[in-house]
Parts: structure tokens; sequence; C-alpha cells
């Protein structure tokens, strides 16, 4: 179990890729902060991880959009007391309702996706980094799209935010390479079958697409000992080798 040691928390870890990565890094034998607002999503992966013999996660129901900056710190917190340190963090959570025409985007979905792809990542990050600097070794994950990051039409605030995402990441690469703690890479996982997937491309044959857990090698190798020293990179899944 290469992960034994570590204690990582992931965003949006009730269904969707940031489950698929939450089984998968337990099974590796990390402890898992499963962070997601739906209380029966967050049961019913703790119950998976359970089974498949990994370390009781720690469930931490929490709403990314509509915690305030105490409640953030109240979540780092929290964790520095039970944990001690973190050595990673991986931002899953995303939010995407449908691709929309500019002129047809409503302000409210707009600053929600914002929120809660981009705002919530700063915020996580920035009240977690004293958490993560008393780890020897961290890692954090930001989650892309490959699609969305190339801005295409119709593509509104989930693109931007996407866009935004990747250079935030690169600028936090930046900022701590030189204390060579703490390395920051962005996931392009590409297309997989995943429920955001499925709400974007409904029409799609699912059965030519990889399934979720194809990613867990990737999840593996960016918060394992074989990425230290990888940072400000983006990693696609689809051509990802060891």
């Amino acid at each position: 179990m290469s992960l034994s040691k570590q204690v990582i928390l992931i965003t949006g870890a009730g269904g969707g890729l940031g489950g698929t990565a939450a089984l998968a890094l337990a099974k590796q034998g990390a402890h898992i902060i499963l962070l997601d607002k739906s209380i029966p999503k967050l049961e019913k992966i703790y119950d998976a991880i359970v089974a498949a013999g990994g370390p009781e996660p720690m469930l931490y129901p929490f709403d990314l959009a509509g915690a305030s900056e105490e409640q953030y710190q109240e979540l780092a917190d929290a964790i520095a007391q039970r944990y001690g340190s973190l050595q990673g963090l991986l931002h899953s959570a995303v939010e995407f309702s449908a691709y929309t025409p500019i002129i047809n985007h409503k302000t409210q979905d707009w600053g929600h996706t914002l929120n809660v792809n981009l705002n919530a990542a700063f915020l996580l990050s920035r009240v977690l980094l004293p958490v993560l600097q008393k780890s020897q070794q961290a890692a954090i994950v930001f989650t892309s799209d490959s699609a969305a990051r190339k801005a295409p039409a119709y593509a509104g605030a989930y693109g931007v935010s996407k866009i935004a995402l990747e250079g935030f990441a690169k600028i936090l690469a930046e900022e701590l390479e030189a204390g060579r703690k703490i390395r920051v890479n962005t996931l392009v996982p590409g297309p997989v079958d995943s429920p955001l997937r499925r709400k974007a491309y409904p029409a799609e044959d699912r059965s030519k697409i990889p399934a979720m857990d194809s990613l867990a090698p990737v999840y593996a190798y960016l918060f394992g000992e074989a990425s230290i020293g990888v940072t400000g990179q983006i990693i696609d899944a689809q051509t990802f080798k060891l």
C-alpha cells in the first residue's frame, strides 16, 4: 500500500470522478477525507471504501458554493487537529448545467458555476496550504477539461472556469516550487463515462469511451512518490504513461 501514510482530501467525493478517485486512492491505503454537499452520496462512497478494505474515511459534508470563509477555515482547523498534516488535495467538485450561448446565460448560473469550479478551489487551497506545508511532501491536483479549455462556443461559465483554473494552478505551482514541498498539477481526464460527460453529451455511445475507474493509475501517480518533483504540469490521462 504505497499511500498508507497519506491523508488526502477530495472535493466532489460523493460521485463521479471524485468518488472514483476516493476509492482508487483508498485501495492504495490512503486515508481519505470525503467532502461533498450530499450526505447520501458521501455515505455510499464511504461504504464502498470500507467494503474494499480501505482505511475508514472521514466524512465532511460541505457546500463549497454556500460556505463562508470562516467555515472554510474551520474545515482546515478540523483537519489539522485530527491529522496534524495533509498530504493531498484533489479538486474534483464540478458544476455544469448545459452548453449555453452567452446571450442566454443566466447571471445566477454564471456566478454559481464560478463559485464551485474556481472560487472554491482558491479558498480551499488557501486555507489548506499551512496544513499541507506541515508534510515533507504533498500534492495539489486540479481537474480540468480537454474540451472546455479550448474555449469552444457555448462553453459559458464552465469553460471560463476551467481556463482560469489552469492558470491558477500554474501560478500556485510557481509560487510553491521553491519550497520543494508541495507539487501542483492539473489533470485532464479526457472522455470517460462520467455523470458530467453524460450530461454534456447525452446521445454519445457510452460503450466507446473508457470507464471512470480507468483513471485509477493516474490518480495513484499524482499522489504517489513517482510524481515527487513534477509540478506545474498538465497531465492528460488519455496519453499518460508511467
